[in-house]
């Protein structure tokens, strides 16, 4: 009796918290969905960015990124709602705190707020990102306060130095030493992440941190040729240049 007592709290909790979550995703994406509808879609010319076919636009991505959470989120807010997740959301049960949470949802969010707010506009997108892979992965993988806390300061440190040092947008282009301090801060993580527990999920963060962000931007820049942020980044700049001027060529001529 006793235990199917707080299987029903245990759920009561879940959902109430999936109503939150739910909240907070249809909110981001839909701000995100707004500032995506400032680039051209269909042609025109927009704060000076000109579009050509749809195919083409800068928008295609993250119109299906944030469409696709926007659904998604509909979809647990109703599921919290029938539920009861919307019920119970402001009562006791519904707020419950617990620490171990409060660390994981803090952590993530920052993590996720500083890698898009701060390092992004102003850091090569293939060191941010092989940041933001192994900060999620060694931090999440096993559940670890300390590892979650300790990713979450990773990216706070170069996230930080570059809102800094890099505020206004003229400055995003400039000297690499965002750059470098991010991929200095990337190299100790991974260090650490390797002195852990060597299971397969430990020996593959390399891989994918590196991998991962590489075939995306090429696919994004060369394939889709989509805009990819900060192009003058510490290794995106040297990969455009090598495809330019030594691979293009080739088959071309």
């Amino acid at each position: 009796m006793g235990n199917d007592v707080d299987n029903t709290t245990d759920i009561a909790v879940l959902r109430a918290r999936d109503f939150w979550a739910a909240l907070v995703l249809i909110a981001a994406s839909a701000f995100f969905l707004w500032r995506t509808s400032f680039i051209p879609l269909f042609g025109g010319n927009r704060a000076g960015v000109s579009g050509a076919s749809w195919y083409n636009s800068a928008a295609i991505v993250p119109l299906g990124v944030f469409s696709a959470l926007f659904i998604l989120a509909v979809v647990l807010l109703v599921t919290a709602i029938r539920a009861g997740g919307a019920k119970t959301a402001l009562t006791a049960v519904g707020i419950g705190w617990n620490r171990y949470e409060a660390i994981r949802f803090s952590t993530i969010g920052i993590i996720i707020g500083f890698y898009i707010v701060g390092l992004v506009p102003r850091v090569d997108f293939i060191l941010c990102s092989g940041l933001l892979i192994t900060t999620l992965i060694y931090g999440f993988h096993t559940g670890n306060p300390r590892r979650m806390m300790t990713s979450a300061i990773a990216m706070f440190i170069p996230a930080t130095y570059a809102l800094v040092m890099h505020f206004p947008q003229s400055q995003w282009a400039a000297p690499h030493d965002d750059d470098w301090l991010t991929l200095v801060v990337w190299i100790i993580l991974s260090v650490i992440a390797w002195q852990g527990p060597r299971d397969a999920v430990a020996r593959a963060i390399p891989v994918i941190a590196i991998t991962a962000p590489i075939i995306l931007v090429c696919a994004m820049a060369f394939g889709f040729r989509q805009n990819v942020p900060n192009r003058s980044g510490l290794i995106f700049s040297q990969i455009e240049y090598q495809y330019y001027v030594n691979i293009r060529p080739i088959w071309r001529n």
